[in-house]
C-alpha cells in the first residue's frame, strides 16, 4: 500500500495545488517573449523610419509642386511692391510697369491658389493675405493710406511666403536635411532685404529723398542682408554653390550694389522732410537688374539640390528599413532555429529519459522484482546505469539509476530472505511431515493388530483423519513457502476417482456427495496439485456449512476445460467479500498479507495452486443462499478415458450381502453386536472387507506399485468376498513429507459421535459468527 494519501483523504490541506506548466511551454515562452519583443522594437523602427520617409518624399513632392509657384509668387509680389512704390513716387513709366507687375503677379497667385488650396495653415496664411491684395492696390490707386501702410502689406505677404519655406521645407527632424535647408530660408530672406532696398530706392523717386523711417528700413536692409550672407548662407553652401556665390559677389554688378549702399549710408544728406540721398543711386536700378538674377539663379540652384537632397534622404531611409527588416528578419529566423534545435534538443533529451525511465518503472523493474521473488536471477545489463553525465538530465537520470539499484538491492535483499524463509518452512514441514507419516503407519499397524475392537477402530478411524488433514496442513506450508507438491502417479485418473480422492482428504467426508457428469481424465503430473485444491475447497465447504447439511461437488466438461463446482449451505457472504475472496485467488499474495490473513490461508493455498495449473477459481453465492465455488481447469490437462471402466472393481463372484451400517446414533453399541468385518479406509473413504478379527494374525496385503487405490484380497480359505479399492499409504503427498513405506492397515468404518457433531457445530457457529462480525464491519 502505497505511503501518500489520496487527494481527497481526511484531513488533507484544502489549498488549491498550483497548475504546472509544462516544460516545452516554458521553453517557448523562453524564445516567443525575446522573438516578440525583439519584432516589436524592429517594427516600431521601421514604422517611424518608414514616417520619415514618406514625409520626406511627401515634402519634395510639395516643394516640386508647389515650390517654383510660391518662389515666382514671391518674386512677382516683390516686383509689384517696388513698381507701387515707384508710382507713389511719381516716376516716369511707373504706370506700365505695375500693371505688366501687377498681371504677372495675379498669374502666380492663382497657379497658387490652384495647387496648395488650405491643405496646410501656412499656405492658408499666405491665401489669407492674397485676399487683400486687390484692396491695397486700390487705395495704391487713390494714393489714400499712406504709401508706408501699403508697402508693409507686400512685405506681410512677402513674409507669410518665406514662412512656408521655413515651415513646410526645413525637415527640423533630421539634422542633414536641417543643414542643407537651413541655407534656403537664409537666403530667401537676404534676397527679401535686398527686395526691400529696391522698393525703398524706388520710392525715393526722382526727388532721391526718403523720410527717416524709410531711411532707416533701408540701412537695416543693408545690415540684415550682408548679416545673413555672411552668418547663415556662406557657411553652409556646397563648394560649388560659394564659388558661384563668390563669383557674383566679384562681379561688376554686385560691387556697383555695394558703393551705392556705403554712398547711402555715408554721403546722405539730412533735410527738414527727411533724408536727401546721392547722386549715386541713379545706377541702382541696373546693377538690381542684373545681380537679383543671379542671386534667384542660386536660389533655386540651391532649393532644387535641397529636394534632391530630400529624395536621396528618403531612398536611404527606406534602404536603411529594408535592411533593418531584412537583418531583423534574418536575426529573428536565426533565433528561431536556434530555439527550436535547442528545444527540440531538450525535449528530446527528456523523452528519452522519460521513456527510459517509464519502461524501467512500468516493465523492467516489475520484471526484475518478479523474478527476485521466483527466485531467478537477474541480468544487471537491463538496469539503467550511472554514466557520470555532467547535465542536469544526465544527472536526473544517474539519480534515477541509483534509486533503482537500491529498489533492486531491496528487493534482491527481500527476495534472498523469502528463500531462505521457503527453506526453513520446507525443513520444518519435511521433518514434520516425517512425523506424520510415522504416525500414520502406526495407526495402520493398530488398524491391523487391533481391528477386530469396533470401540477402538473408530476411535484409530478418527485419528486417521485428523492425522490426514495435519498432512494437508503441512503440504499447505510446503505451498505457501514456495515449494510444490510433486505428483507421483504415472497414469491417468479418471475425475470421479479424482473427486473421491479429494473427498477423502476432508475429515467430514461423509457429507459430500459426489457428482461426476462426464467420462474424463486428468494428467498424471498434476492429479496431487488438482486434488489437494478441491480438498481446500471442500474442507472450507463443510466447515463453514451446517453439520447435517450436503456439499454436493459436481464435475462436467465444457468450452473451457473441465468445469468443478462445489456448493456448500453455508452462511449469506456479501458481495464486498466475495470481491475480496476472489481477488486473493486470482493473485498470489506477498507474505505482508499472508502475515494480515494467517486464519484464513486456504484461500491463498487455493490461489497459489490455480496459479501453477492456469486454472480459475471464483467464489459466488449459490441459489440456496450458500457458496458456490467454481474451478475451471483448463483443457491441456484433460486426456480421454480409455474404455468404460467401471468406477468400482467388480468381484470375480457373487457376494453376500454385507450387514447394514449403523445409524449415528446407534453407535458404537451397534457396532458390538455385529462381527467385526466392515473396515473404512480413512484415507479413499471408502468400506473394504477383511477376515473376522478371531484370526490371529491379519491376512497378508500386497501392497499397489502405483496406484493410489488398491485392491484388497480376501484370506484364500475364508468365504469369497468381493475385492474393494483401498489407499496406498504416501503416494500423493510431497516428496519431502514422504517416509519409508511400511505395511498399512485397513480401519473400520466409524459413525458420528456425539462428540463429533459437538465440534462440528462447534466450528460452523465460529464461522457463521465471524462472517457477522465482518458484515458488521464492512457497513458503514
Amino acid at each position: 500500500m502505497s505511503p501518500i494519501e489520496p487527494e481527497d483523504a481526511p484531513g488533507q490541506s484544502t489549498t488549491r495545488r498550483r497548475r504546472t506548466v509544462r516544460l516545452r511551454t516554458l521553453l517557448i515562452w523562453l524564445a516567443v517573449l525575446p522573438t516578440v519583443a525583439m519584432g516589436t522594437q524592429v517594427a516600431v523602427t521601421a514604422g517611424r523610419l518608414l514616417e520619415q520617409s514618406n514625409h520626406l518624399r511627401a515634402d519634395v513632392a510639395a516643394a516640386e509642386r508647389i515650390g517654383a509657384p510660391l518662389y515666382t509668387l514671391m518674386v512677382d509680389m516683390q516686383a509689384e511692391r517696388t513698381a507701387t512704390a515707384a508710382r507713389w513716387a511719381g516716376t516716369a513709366g511707373a504706370e506700365d510697369e505695375l500693371r505688366i507687375r501687377r498681371e504677372a503677379a495675379d498669374r502666380a497667385a492663382a497657379e497658387f491658389r490652384r495647387l496648395a488650396g488650405d491643405a496646410h495653415s501656412s499656405f492658408g496664411e499666405v491665401n489669407r493675405w492674397l485676399d487683400g491684395l486687390a484692396a491695397y492696390r486700390q487705395r495704391a490707386d487713390a494714393r489714400t493710406g499712406g504709401a508706408d501702410s501699403t508697402l508693409a502689406y507686400y512685405t506681410g505677404v512677402i513674409g507669410a511666403v518665406i514662412q512656408v519655406y521655413q515651415q513646410e521645407f526645413s525637415h527640423a527632424e533630421d539634422a542633414e536635411l536641417v543643414q542643407e535647408t537651413r541655407p534656403v530660408v537664409s537666403m530667401l530672406s537676404a534676397t527679401e532685404m535686398l527686395a526691400r532696398e529696391d522698393t525703398l530706392l524706388a520710392l525715393a523717386g526722382p526727388a532721391r529723398e526718403l523720410d527717416t523711417a524709410g531711411f532707416d528700413q533701408f540701412v537695416s536692409a543693408i545690415g540684415a542682408h550682408r548679416h545673413l550672407y555672411q552668418t547663415w548662407v556662406v557657411p553652409y553652401l556646397s563648394d560649388g554653390d560659394r564659388r558661384f556665390y563668390e563669383r557674383i559677389v566679384a562681379s561688376p554688378d554686385w560691387q556697383k550694389k555695394t558703393h551705392i549702399e556705403n554712398a547711402v549710408i555715408s554721403g546722405h544728406t539730412d533735410t527738414a522732410s527727411g533724408v536727401k540721398l546721392p547722386a549715386e543711386v541713379a545706377g541702382w536700378r541696373s546693377a538690381h537688374a542684373n545681380f537679383s538674377v543671379q542671386m534667384a539663379t542660386l536660389n533655386v540652384d540651391r532649393a532644387r539640390k535641397v529636394l534632391t537632397r530630400g529624395d536621396a534622404k528618403a531612398a536611404e531611409l527606406e534602404t536603411e528599413v529594408a535592411w533593418l527588416v531584412g537583418a531583423s528578419g534574418g536575426g529573428l529566423l536565426l533565433v528561431v532555429i536556434v530555439v527550436v534545435f535547442t528545444t527540440r534538443s531538450v525535449l528530446r533529451r527528456l523523452a528519452d529519459l522519460h521513456e527510459r525511465t517509464v519502461t524501467v518503472a512500468e516493465e523492467t523493474l516489475p520484471d526484475v522484482v518478479s523474478r527476485l521473488q521466483r527466485g531467478q536471477s537477474v541480468d544487471a545489463g537491463v538496469l539503467p546505469t550511472v554514466r557520470g553525465d555532467r547535465d542536469e538530465v544526465g544527472r536526473i537520470s544517474d539519480a534515477f539509476a541509483r534509486a533503482v539499484a537500491v529498489s533492486v538491492d531491496g528487493h534482491r535483499q527481500l527476495a534472498a530472505e523469502r528463500h531462505g524463509f521457503g527453506l526453513f518452512a520446507s525443513g520444518i514441514a519435511s521433518r514434520t511431515g516425517n512425523l506424520v507419516s510415522r504416525q500414520l503407519t502406526l495407526t495402520e499397524d493398530i488398524q491391523d493388530a487391533f481391528g477386530h475392537d469396533e470401540a477402538l477402530l473408530a476411535q484409530l478411524m478418527r485419528s486417521d483423519q485428523l492425522t490426514v488433514g495435519m498432512r494437508r496442513q503441512i503440504e499447505n506450508l510446503l505451498i505457501l513457502a514456495g515449494g510444490e507438491v510433486p505428483d507421483p502417479h504415472t497414469e491417468p485418473m479418471r475425475i470421479a476417482d479424482l473427486l473421491r480422492e479429494a473427498a477423502a482428504e476432508v475429515e467430514d467426508f461423509r457429507r459430500i456427495e459426489r457428482q461426476a457428469l462426464d467420462e474424463t481424465s486428468v494428467e498424471p503430473r498434476v492429479i496431487s496439485q488438482i486434488s489437494h485444491l478441491l480438498a481446500e475447497l471442500l474442507d472450507n465447504a463443510t466447515r463453514f456449512s451446517p453439520p447435517r447439511s450436503k456439499v454436493v461437488i459436481r464435475a462436467e466438461v465444457v468450452a473451457d476445460g473441465l468445469s468443478v463446482e462445489i456448493e456448500d449451505r453455508g452462511p449469506r457472504v456479501s458481495a464486498e467479500r466475495y470481491e475480496e475472496m476472489n481477488g486473493r485467488l486470482h493473485e498470489a499474495p506477498p507474505y505482508s498479507v499472508l502475515a494480515q490473513n494467517a486464519h484464513r490461508l486456504g484461500l491463498f493455498v487455493v490461489g497459489h495452486l490455480a496459479d501453477q495449473l492456469g486454472a480459475t477459481v471464483t467464489l459466488r453465492r449459490s441459489v440456496y443462499g450458500g457458496t458456490s465455488a467454481v474451478v475451471i481447469i483448463p483443457g491441456e490437462l484433460l486426456v480421454a478415458t480409455e474404455g468404460d471402466a467401471p468406477r468400482d472393481p467388480e468381484p470375480p463372484a457373487p457376494a453376500p450381502a454385507a450387514p447394514p451400517v449403523p445409524e449415528p446414533s446407534a453407535a458404537p453399541a451397534a457396532c458390538e453386536e455385529r462381527a467385526p468385518e466392515l473396515v473404512l479406509h480413512t484415507a479413499a473413504g471408502l468400506p473394504s472387507r477383511r477376515p473376522t478379527a478371531a484370526a490371529a494374525q491379519p491376512a497378508p496385503r500386497e501392497p499397489a506399485p502405483e496406484p493410489a487405490l488398491a485392491v484388497r484380497q480376501a484370506p484364500a480359505d475364508g468365504p469369497t468376498r468381493p475385492a474393494l479399492p483401498e489407499r496406498v499409504p504416501q503416494t500423493h503427498i510431497a516428496e519431502q513429507l514422504r517416509a519409508p513405506r511400511v505395511p498399512q492397515a485397513a480401519v473400520r468404518p466409524d459413525t458420528e459421535t456425539p462428540e463429533e457433531v459437538a465440534d462440528a457445530w462447534a466450528d460452523y457457529e465460529h464461522g457463521t459468527q465471524t462472517v457477522e462480525e465482518e458484515l458488521r464491519r464492512d457497513q458503514p
